[in-house]
């Protein structure tokens, strides 16, 4: 049965309202209460710890039901979810509902045997008769269509909100390319708040209709492809915007486990018994917004103030154009900023930035900016920043406290345009040695710069926990305290500080006993994820004794390190682009030298492979722009392409790498392979840079293996023929699927099209690997596949040598791996590829596959 948590400032009102509710019902439903804090003295408050257990305490897996009071009580309820295991996330709802009104309603919905979502509807709709009965209404808020002046091609369709959380950034972001892609004018109602009709091809207008979970929509369309529109978001709908794979997760990596029991989440804080209480001198109180314990100077940064100052002009046409002119120069910003945070922070959450460019496409900002200029004969600087001014208000100005803080991605993008049209340099986020950084806040932007070596810790006067700043911080693994006071801005850099990401603590120039319990609790943190990780050490094996490699993917020195901590057995992808970031010109070859032995070194002797460049596609970069406009960029002048016409670039790789080979298992991967030509030309190159270190008298290992990704259809139709030019494949299933789906990954209007298990692209696997083992080599997989643990049973039963994945993912990995048997594995195959669509897959996964016990 669903249980009901209870979460108040007041431990007495909280005991009272649990009594109530409780009587109505007679003690059937589970009810727990998460109020006050433990201090005599000031009583009132809340724990998110405490909230914590009492959702353990009443777990279900039919439901769990959080009403709250305001402030922090909510705070502390979307804090205590993510300390629970990501399957248990799933079925925790926090209900906006009134406390009592609502606690009432729910227990009463619960024992009648009702689900979730119609606890949670009773519950928000408790207020209703109170109403009634006083007179304030009459009837219940009709939901009747709005009169509206519509031709007769007009359509609608009524649809109720699934998905979690709603049509946050992401979820709107698919919705409104989907909406722009009809002829039809969409518009779209909230009919659960009442509000009125939107154009449905607004970010912001969509956004700010508040839509959360179990919210009825009304969407109509007019024109002549309005049943096709209608059609395609109701698709959206009954995909869970894509979110419905997750829904079954139990890891922070968002990986189903199969067998649905708790992987160890090795993000999530552990049990801990340094508690640093009471306060102390210099102790700071602020938001806890990303765990762990961080002990170093201060350094200040402040993002570069742009002073705005409204004048006429007498012809706007050059103003409306400077707009344009900036905003596709922030374009190109963002999308190499999305570039670096996917090698950085993984594509899920990379996808952040996905929203801020269609900020920057949103037809009702752009027009208002257009009138502005044109109707007032006013500079594009102020124009610009009144239409970001407006929107980021009606943001401000929701109800709904987790849609209010997109507004940090509207200001962050809004003064990128800003910064452009007046000619400011960014600011510098660069450190020369590891501190705490202090700001009034840090914009998504700025967070995913950050290099976690070197930013020890977070601290800011303002933010949450839920922000897309926070969401960052915690998937670098950087701690965090935000809404701390003020006083911390006028700190000397380089003054002391200590932070606890989880209590939500910060101390300036801390006293040793005090940094005693910090550095007690950080080691104890430290334990608690090398013993989690310990089982990943061990061999993956199949329950009939085959051995599969698990490697990782990584971009950067620390990621190895991180790799190697996970059970990592060698890494299957180093993506160097991470080199060529950043910078006004390329690495030298001794810049790179250093960075592959480096890492060579951490591996001890383990493989590497190293991709070599791969830039173009969602991966450019400013100093190596291919000279012309390209209308479809992936199908462009691209990874293996561009290094053949850049052999200056190229060589200088290739020299790098096989001197860094001396001594290693160093391996080279060729990417974007599509026809035998190119293979031997790479192979002709490096026989030349061979020749030359030979020449010059410089060791290199002369047996090392070469390789190429499988990513493009042609390759797969020709895999024998290149199967007989190398030592290895590794197949690239982000690429491929976008190839073989021809839909482009980071396009959201298409990009749910783009899955790795629809059978078309999963036989393309399957005949790479018949391939390869057919010629003696073997087979890998780099793709995002490889870490779906959902997907683990086919990929063994389609017969890989080798899964290569984000170094968090390892574990989760191993163990699925050690769950199957090939032959059941095959079986799963051959039902797999028979399927007609990826969801059916995936159907056949959730619901016929069960794992050993």
């Amino acid at each position: 049965m669903i249980g009901i948590v209870i979460v108040s400032h007041s431990k007495q009102l909280a005991l009272g309202v649990r009594e109530l509710a409780a009587q109505m019902v007679q003690g059937q439903v589970s009810i727990a209460v998460a109020a006050g804090i433990e201090d005599p003295e000031n009583p009132l408050g809340t724990d998110s710890i405490q909230v914590y257990e009492a959702i353990a305490s009443v777990f279900s897996d039919d439901g769990v039901l959080v009403l709250m009071d305001l402030g922090s009580a909510l705070l502390s309820a979307e804090m205590a979810i993510e300390f629970l295991p990501e399957a248990q996330q799933q079925k925790v709802y926090l209900c906006e509902a009134p406390l009592v009104e609502g606690a009432i309603a729910a227990v009463v919905a619960a024992a009648a045997g009702r689900d979730i979502h119609q606890v949670m509807a009773e519950a928000r709709g408790a207020l209703l008769a109170k109403a009634t009965q006083l007179g304030v209404v009459s009837r219940p808020l009709s939901l009747v269509t709005p009169t509206t002046n519509v031709e007769s091609s007009t359509r609608e369709i009524r649809l109720i909100v699934s998905n979690r959380l709603g049509l946050h950034a992401r979820p709107a972001a698919q919705f409104v390319t989907t909406a722009a892609r009809f002829q039809s004018q969409i518009l779209v109602r909230n009919l659960t708040r009442n509000t009125e009709l939107v154009r449905g091809d607004s970010i912001n207008q969509v956004t700010t209709l508040g839509v959360r979970q179990g919210h009825e929509l009304l969407i109509t369309a007019t024109g002549a492809d309005a049943d096709e529109a209608l059609e395609a978001l109701q698709g959206l709908f009954a995909n869970n915007f894509g979110e419905a794979a997750r829904s079954c997760c139990s890891n922070k990596e968002g990986l189903p486990n199969p067998e649905g029991e708790d992987n160890v989440a090795l993000n999530s804080p552990p049990a801990l018994h340094h508690e640093v209480t009471p306060a102390t001198h210099g102790e700071l109180s602020g938001i806890a917004a990303s765990a762990g314990v961080a002990i170093a100077p201060v350094v200040h940064y402040q993002s570069t103030h742009i002073s705005i100052t409204e004048y006429h002009v007498d012809d706007p046409e050059p103003e409306w154009q400077r707009v344009q002119a900036a905003i596709h120069t922030a374009k190109q910003e963002i999308q190499a900023v999305f570039s670096q945070a996917s090698l950085q922070i993984g594509d899920a959450e990379a996808a952040i930035f996905d929203a801020q460019l269609l900020f920057l496409e949103d037809p009702v900002l752009l027009e208002a900016a257009k009138e502005r200029i044109f109707e007032h004969h006013i500079n594009a600087e102020a124009a610009w920043q009144a239409v970001v001014d407006k929107v980021a208000t009606s943001y401000r100005t929701l109800e709904d406290s987790y849609l209010q803080e997109r507004v940090d991605d509207v200001v962050d993008v809004g003064q990128r345009v800003l910064r452009l049209l007046a000619g400011n340099a960014p600011a510098n986020l660069h450190l020369e040695e590891p501190a705490i950084l202090v700001a009034t806040d840090l914009t998504p932007s700025d967070t995913a710069r950050l290099d976690p070596r070197k930013v020890l810790g977070i601290c800011t006067t303002s933010g949450s926990a839920t922000s897309h700043s926070a969401i960052i911080a915690r998937t670098l693994g950087i701690p965090a305290v935000l809404g701390v006071d003020a006083q911390v801005l006028h700190l000397a850099d380089g003054t002391l500080m200590a932070l606890d990401g989880e209590s939500g603590k910060a101390w300036v120039e801390p006293e040793s006993h005090i940094l005693d319990l910090l550095a007690a609790k950080q080691e104890a943190w430290q334990t608690a994820q090398q013993e989690a990780r310990a089982t990943a050490h061990q061999p993956a094996i199949t329950r009939d004794g085959r051995q599969v490699s698990v490697f990782a993917n990584i971009g950067s020195i620390n990621d190895v390190q991180v790799a190697v901590a996970s059970g990592a057995e060698g890494v299957g992808l180093l993506r160097t682009e991470f080199l060529y970031l950043d910078r006004t010109s390329a690495p030298t070859e001794q810049e790179q030298l250093e960075v592959y032995q480096a890492i060579a070194q951490v591996l001890d002797n383990r493989p590497l492979i190293i991709r070599t460049l791969d830039v173009g596609g969602d991966k450019p970069l400013p100093y190596l722009r291919v000279g012309f406009p390209e209308a479809n960029p992936f199908l462009g002048w691209r990874g293996i392409r561009f290094c053949l016409d850049h052999l200056d670039l190229f060589k200088t790789q290739l020299r790098a790498i096989l001197r860094a080979s001396v001594g290693h298992q160093i391996k080279i991967m060729l990417p974007m392979i599509a026809s035998v030509t190119e293979v031997r030309a790479a192979k002709v190159i490096l026989g030349e840079v061979q020749a030359e270190l030979n020449q010059a008298g410089i060791s290199f290992d002369a047996a090392m293996k070469v390789g190429i990704m499988v990513e493009v259809p042609a390759a797969v139709a020709i895999a024998d023929k290149l199967a007989a030019e190398v030592d290895f494949f590794s197949i690239g299933t982000n690429d491929l699927s976008q190839y073989v789906m021809a839909s482009d990954r980071t396009n959201p209007s298409v990009a749910n099209l783009v899955d790795a298990l629809h059978p078309a692209v999963l036989r393309m696997v399957q005949q790479t690997i018949q391939a390869a083992h057919a010629a003696g080599i073997s087979v890998g997989l780099c793709g995002e596949l490889a870490a779906d643990i959902l997907a683990t049973p086919i990929l063994l039963g389609l017969g890989l040598d080798e899964l290569s994945v984000n170094p968090q993912s390892i574990p989760g990995v191993k163990q699925a791996i050690a769950r199957f048997s090939i032959v059941e594995s095959e079986a799963i195959v051959a039902s797999a590829l028979q399927q007609d669509s990826a969801e059916h897959v995936r159907e056949l996964m959730s619901t016929s596959v069960i794992p050993p016990a």
